[in-house]
């Protein structure tokens, strides 16, 4: 897959646990590990701004574009 993201990268830069993150952002755990190993198909526009705010991050911090 040509988009990586970085979410463990960003968590671990900023010293945040998944359950951290989750009670920040307020998605379930499990949404949240899929998004974090890369899994989920699509995110929402309010739900990258959410984990930006919460991670004090830019959205090319979490997501970043590799080609094949």
């Amino acid at each position: 897959m040509p988009i990586i993201v970085n979410l463990d990268v960003m968590m671990a830069k900023r010293k945040m646990s998944l359950n951290e993150l989750s009670d920040k952002v307020d998605i379930t755990l499990s949404n949240l590990s899929i998004l974090k190993t890369g899994k989920a198909k699509a995110i929402r526009f309010s739900t990258l701004e959410s984990i930006c705010a919460a991670l004090d991050c830019q959205p090319g911090d979490i997501l970043e574009f590799r080609e094949e």
